[in-house]
């Protein structure tokens, strides 16, 4: 299993725009084989940080997805969303994998 965090610097101006972006990329991983488990936004302290969490059964999938949503007419849709809002200003995106006792 491998999780990515995805850590995004927003417009805080743009809140509602950035809030519409997450909402179509929650469905969009979940349709294209991934366990989305939300996005993160500020309700107080530093108000242009947000976080996502999506997890795949492999770091294969993984890249199976990454591959998917290039073609895929709702994901260029959406990026073309986010790209035409400015709602964030970049992101990092970083991968982990679950420890249990």
């Amino acid at each position: 299993m491998v999780t990515c965090y995805l850590r995004y610097v927003i417009d805080p101006f743009k809140l509602q725009e950035f809030e519409d972006h997450a909402r179509l990329w929650i469905s969009l991983v979940e349709k294209l084989g991934g366990k989305h488990h939300g996005y993160f936004l500020p309700p107080e302290g530093a108000n242009n940080i947000a976080l996502a969490l999506f997890t795949f059964p492999s770091l294969a999938e993984y890249e199976q997805y990454r591959l998917k949503f290039k073609s895929d007419p709702e994901c260029i849709a959406a990026n073309k969303y986010g790209e035409e809002t400015r709602c964030f200003l970049s992101y990092e995106r970083s991968f982990f994998r679950p420890m249990f006792e």
